[in-house]
């Protein structure tokens, strides 16, 4: 049995564990920013693979205590590197603490890249290259205040980095977070969907593939495959699995808008660029002016949030019509807006049931609900002697 640790956006971690244990995970322990799990190795390609809100799934090969940066070196030194990868992949260190008393992370990071070293040296006669932009294998230490985790890297590049995207736009919205904030929501096909500021399409994208059970991690490579006991047969068998259950691409609720032109463009390529094009329907409008796409589903949306004192003020004038244009229109709808603009909530005028922190990559934000009920938001005015005379004539 085999310990892992999978990363997540903070605010998701009880959505990633729900998924870890559908995927026959074990001893799930969630903390913040990912959750503890164990099972075969096997269990690390599924988990790759199939999860839609992972960052990264990292291997526990090592665990030690310490009292000093020496410590720590003795216990990356004592590892068997050699076995795990070959001396012709490069690598990368990365060191987090939570807690630590060493003085300085970025001694200890080259305290185990030399201790890594030298047990090649040692076995091998020669030593991996370090590469810090596309290194093939990661290396990543985890301090608390006594004890030192090892682990090695088995997603390569970040999870969230479907293979799909073509065209980012500003501030793209990360895809498992895109994926996390719908299972949030509660969505699932046949439920109508819409974006009405769909930007680039994220939310869209990751709706129909969650729709036509297209797993996320299909289209990429990973860490794991550059491990000395990687089975090619085994991950062969898996993927093979997941292409035979993927559902013909079709035409689904899944709608989304944006006023731009241009923006839309960029949408429509990342959609065609997934394979789900005949699942979403695209339209240009302006959230103010449009309507719903049908009577009651999940509105999902992330504004764009303003930087420069333009943006700002732009925006302040911006939220208390979205709010108008929610309770006249949208009656029968739940809306889950994203925003790292925290002015949302006071300006928007509707009352949230939920409000969930989130991040974006390093940017905090809120995921607010709204549940928009049928009928005026509105107390009725009461009836006057007027209004009653009027109704006894007209009936």
């Amino acid at each position: 049995m085999e310990r892992y640790f999978a990363t997540c956006p903070r605010g998701l971690e009880q959505v990633l564990a729900a998924e870890l244990a559908a995927l026959g995970a074990r001893d799930i322990k969630s903390v913040d920013g990912g959750s503890a799990f164990s099972g075969d190795f096997a269990l690390c390609y599924t988990a790759n693979l199939e999860s839609r809100v992972a960052s990264r799934v990292l291997w526990q090969v090592g665990h030690a205590r310490y009292r000093s940066e020496h410590d720590i070196f003795a216990a990356a030194r004592a590892l068997s590197w050699p076995k795990l990868f070959d001396v012709r992949r490069s690598i990368r260190v990365y060191v987090s603490a939570i807690k630590s008393p060493v003085k300085s992370l970025d001694f200890v990071t080259l305290s185990v890249k030399d201790a890594v070293c030298d047990a090649f040296r040692a076995t091998r006669g020669q030593r991996p290259d370090v590469n810090t932009q596309s290194p093939d294998v990661r290396i990543h230490a985890f301090l608390t205040r006594e004890e030192v985790t090892f682990y090695l890297d088995t997603s390569g590049e970040p999870l969230f980095k479907r293979g799909w995207r073509t065209a980012a736009g500003d501030a793209p919205l990360r895809e498992n977070l895109a994926a996390g904030i719908l299972k949030l929501a509660g969505w699932s096909a046949p439920t109508p969907l819409y974006d009405p500021m769909c930007g680039a399409g994220t939310f869209l994208v990751e709706a129909a593939m969650m729709a036509l059970d297209v797993a996320p991690g299909l289209n990429r490579a990973f860490g794991f495959e550059k491990l000395e006991n990687f089975d090619e047969k085994k991950w062969g068998t898996l993927r093979d699995r997941a292409r035979a259950r993927r559902k013909a691409a079709q035409p689904l609720p899944i709608h989304g808008s944006d006023k731009s032109g241009n923006i839309l463009a960029l949408a429509r390529e990342n959609i065609l660029a997934a394979g789900v094009s005949e699942a979403v329907r695209l339209k240009q409008m302006d959230v103010l002016d449009g309507g719903p796409p049908a009577e009651a589903g999940i509105l999902v949306m992330n504004p764009p949030y303003g930087e420069r004192l333009a943006d700002a003020d732009e925006l302040a004038a911006f939220y208390p019509k979205l709010g108008d244009a929610l309770k006249q229109r949208y009656a029968g709808w739940s809306a889950y807006i994203l925003t790292a603009d925290l002015r949302l909530a006071k300006l928007i005028g509707l009352k949230a049931s939920r409000r969930t922190p989130l991040y974006n990559g390093a940017l905090e934000c809120r995921l607010f609900e709204y549940r928009m009920m049928a009928g005026s938001m509105r107390r009725p005015k009461p009836l006057t002697a007027e209004d009653a005379e009027e109704y006894k004539n007209n009936n």
